[in-house]
């Protein structure tokens, strides 16, 4: 995993530039191919809506003959003085009624010849109840069923007019019924209007469906509807004799708009529809397209996605092995920079890959040694200042208390407690060779410990123990560096400064530490004072006369601190009156050979 890190974090820019030519040639194929068949669709779209067009015209022509030779055997048959005796006449002599049928059945068979181009029966009936059928066999109805039907009921009450209707009722004595178009028109008297009968042209809807058959194909079906709604004839047998009255609007609106065609979701697909209505048989011929199909004819969407992903890839392999050759010294140079550590300015980086690679290594060589020789002068100026500092302030600190721990000292010798005083100055001594004797500017916070136990064992000497000090350190912390004399000054303002009005108290020493720093406090619970108009934690004067915390020495430490440490280290405060003070003091985390080598 580390590894995997590294290798990402070094060859950051080739990945970056990688990740987005990918995306870039990704996102220009899929643009590029969605455009081609989305403009392909559209324009094949409109050129099979224009073919279809022709196509619905050509049905039309081949419908509007059948229908024409309809009419005239109609007209014929109406004209016939033979067919009209037959259906009108009594029924005399069996002689007269042969006559009559033989001079009818020679008569219709002449007209027959006018629709011998179809498949055609033809079934004539009249008021007097006589019929007949050139061809029973397509459409086996009995004169009585013919009598009471629908289609029947429909022509006599539009007598002027050719009806077309389907009919696939199922009747007795027939196997299985075909559905069958009915062609019907009324027989009337020119002069008077008399109905004396009924003519009707029977054709197969199988036989009705080579009109537009070879016209369709996957995807591109006819449908014929009347202007009930009901399917009458079409390509795909499952239609035939249902009703379809959202077809039926789609070809009213197409019809009464003039519209060459229109998009719509029929069946559960999107479908183009065009749509033609024949005046002489009063039906809708409609023509749909599966937008779907239809188009997969066109494009072979598996074959185009294979080869756009070929492109792609040869493409992604291209633009790796180019942008990995540009990039690759660019790298090798942010590797080595990146394992140069953080002081080492002493290392040089190798120049060589491109002119801009060379560039950028000649400048960062020429910049560590700028930066080398700076740190140099800035190390040496620092360190003359950090000790100039410490020299001040142990002459600033030390004189504080020293006159005065003598001259107890003395006094302990004069009233003869001889023991008293010797610890009392083994624990100055002491004291004093840490503070002046000792030129290292660090000691372990163990160590600080024992000076500051020396320096409150004086206090308590000087003037008694009615403030006790309390300890409290973590082990894990007593071999970690401090500044030496950064906690003391903090003890002493306690000592002379937090008790004025309360008669005794406690002073705490707290060490810990935390994830990158050791922190140690310093907290009494003496007078305290009011912070308000300071932020937290800020070094500053007190109102009032007695002034609190003001010595230069602990300025001094803060500021110190600071300069070695940086400014995420230092000394904070927080003071309430009466609660006490709290001084917490943050450094990092130095061990002696830490430390050694920092300075």
């Amino acid at each position: 995993m580390r590894n995997a890190f590294d290798r990402f974090k070094y060859n950051g820019l080739f990945i970056k530039m990688f990740i987005i030519m990918v995306v870039s040639i990704i996102a220009v194929s899929v643009t590029s191919t969605w455009t081609t068949i989305n403009t392909s669709e559209r324009v094949f779209m409109q050129t099979f809506s224009i073919t279809n067009s022709k196509i619905i015209a050509q049905i039309t022509s081949n419908m509007d003959a059948f229908s024409y030779a309809v009419v005239m055997a109609a007209n014929s048959i109406q004209q016939s003085g033979s067919i009209r005796g037959f259906l009108t006449e009594g029924d005399g002599d069996s002689v007269a009624r042969s006559k009559a049928y033989y001079n009818m059945s020679q008569q219709l068979k002449r007209i027959q010849s006018m629709v011998d181009a179809y498949e055609v029966s033809i079934v004539v009936t009249g008021v007097n109840g006589r019929s007949f059928s050139t061809d029973p066999t397509i459409w086996p109805i009995s004169p009585e069923e013919l009598r009471g039907h629908p289609i029947t009921e429909r022509t006599l009450k539009e007598p002027k007019k050719i009806h077309y209707q389907y009919d696939d009722t199922e009747r007795s004595g027939v196997a299985k019924a075909e559905p069958t178009i009915i062609a019907s028109k009324a027989l009337a008297d020119r002069a008077t209007g008399r109905i004396y009968g009924a003519i009707y042209f029977s054709i197969r809807e199988k036989e009705f469906k080579r009109f537009y058959e070879s016209f369709t194909s996957l995807g591109n079906d006819v449908a014929v509807i009347d202007r009930a709604g009901t399917i009458v004839s079409a390509n795909r047998t499952e239609w035939l004799g249902q009703p379809s009255l959202e077809l039926l609007q789609y070809a009213e609106r197409i019809e009464q708009q003039s519209l060459p065609s229109v998009n719509a979701d029929i069946m559960d697909k999107d479908q183009i529809v065009l749509s033609k209505f024949l005046a002489p048989f009063g039906l809708y011929v409609v023509n749909l397209v599966d937008k779907e199909a239809a188009i997969g004819q066109l494009t072979d969407t598996r074959a185009i996605v294979l080869s756009v992903i070929v492109i792609v890839g040869v493409a992604l392999i291209v633009v790796f092995l180019i942008s990995r050759r540009m990039t690759k010294s660019l790298t090798r140079l942010v590797k080595q920079i990146s394992t140069i550590s953080k002081y080492e300015f002493d290392h040089h980086v190798a120049v060589d890959g491109s002119y801009e690679t060379r560039q950028i290594g000649q400048a960062f060589n020429a910049m560590m040694d700028e930066l080398q020789e700076y740190v140099k002068e800035l190390v040496h100026t620092q360190k003359q200042q950090r000790n100039a500092e410490l020299e001040a302030l142990q002459q600033q600190i030390n004189p504080h208390f020293l006159y005065n721990t003598l001259a107890s000292v003395k006094f302990m010798v004069q009233q003869g407690s001889k023991e008293k005083a010797a610890a009392t100055i083994n624990a100055l001594i002491s004291l004093l060779q840490n503070a002046i004797g000792n030129v290292s500017e660090t000691i372990p916070l163990s160590q600080e410990l024992v000076n500051m136990k020396n320096y409150v064992f004086i206090n308590h000497v000087r003037y008694g123990e009615r403030i006790k000090m309390n300890y409290f350190v973590a082990p894990n912390c007593m071999g970690y560096h401090v500044p030496k004399l950064i906690i003391q000054p903090f003890i002493e303002n306690a000592f002379f400064h937090g008790f004025n009005r309360k008669a005794s108290g406690n002073i705490y020493f707290m060490a810990a530490m935390e994830p990158d720093a050791l922190v140690c406090e310093v907290v009494d619970d003496g007078d305290g004072f009011d912070m308000s108009g300071r932020e937290e934690g800020q070094l500053a004067r007190p109102k009032g006369k007695r002034q609190l915390f003001t010595g230069i020495g602990v300025k001094n430490v803060h500021d110190r601190i600071k300069l070695l440490y940086g400014d995420g280290y230092g000394v904070t405060m927080t003071s309430e009156p009466s609660e006490g003070t709290k001084v917490k003091i943050r450094i990092p985390l130095l061990e002696e050979d830490v430390q050694k080598a920092r300075f």
